[in-house]
Order: structure tokens, then C-alpha cells, then sequence
């Protein structure tokens, strides 16, 4: 039996942690699927596969909370996971209202992301 890799979308406007996350993510047996902005993403017919999103927070146009709003109009139940390297008051109170182990700061362990993944796709 061919047992199939969950897709994980990772939105993030800064191209080096897209490619270096994306890397570690595939090393780690999920499919990746990297997008420079929400509007790429939200664009993109790949939408309904992906099993999780991974959203910068703080990016031009959409941010990741417009994204994950976006996103949940298209895909309810698609699980969103939050990493920034933002300090600023709004951000910080919006993460405190996310579900446990949904929000990521810059620098994160990247295993802790791999395990959040994990559970958000089961």
C-alpha cells in the first residue's frame, strides 16, 4: 500500500526560510508546497490538497491572520500554524487567542513545528 504525504503550504515572504523550511519539511516526509505571498497561495489551484498551512504573520497585502480568514473560506478545516518574528502588541495578543501549539516565534525548532504539523494533519 502506497501511503500518500501530507501537503503542507508554507506562506512566507521571506525566500530563504521558504526554501530552508521547505527542505527540512520534506526531510521530514511531508510534501511542501512554498508560496511568496497569501495571494499566491490563495490563488493557486493547490488550495484544496493542502493538509496544513504555515503562515508568516507579518507580510505586505495580506497578513497571516487576513490569510488564514481567506484561506478558511475556501478550506474550514484546514489547520493553520503561525510563525513571525514580530514583537508588537496586536500580534502578541492575537496569538494568545490561538489554539496551543498553533503560534511559532522566529527562531522556532523546527522539530517543534514538524510534531505541531503532525498533530494538526491527524
Amino acid at each position: 500500500m502506497i501511503m500518500q504525504k501530507s501537503v503542507v503550504a508554507i506562506v512566507d515572504d521571506d525566500a530563504r526560510l521558504l526554501d530552508s523550511l521547505g527542505d527540512f519539511l520534506k526531510s521530514a516526509g511531508f510534501a511542501v508546497r512554498a508560496f511568496t505571498s497569501g495571494r499566491a497561495f490563495l490563488d493557486d489551484e493547490s488550495v484544496p490538497p493542502a493538509d496544513c498551512l504555515v503562515t508568516d504573520i507579518t507580510m505586505p497585502e495580506l497578513d497571516g491572520f487576513e490569510l488564514q480568514e481567506a484561506a478558511n473560506e475556501k478550506r474550514p478545516d484546514l489547520p493553520v500554524i503561525f510563525i513571525t518574528g514580530t514583537r508588537d502588541v496586536e500580534t502578541q495578543t492575537r496569538v494568545m487567542e490561538l489554539p496551543s501549539g498553533r503560534f511559532f516565534r522566529k527562531p522556532f525548532d523546527a522539530q517543534d513545528l514538524v510534531n505541531a504539523i503532525t498533530k494538526a494533519v491527524r
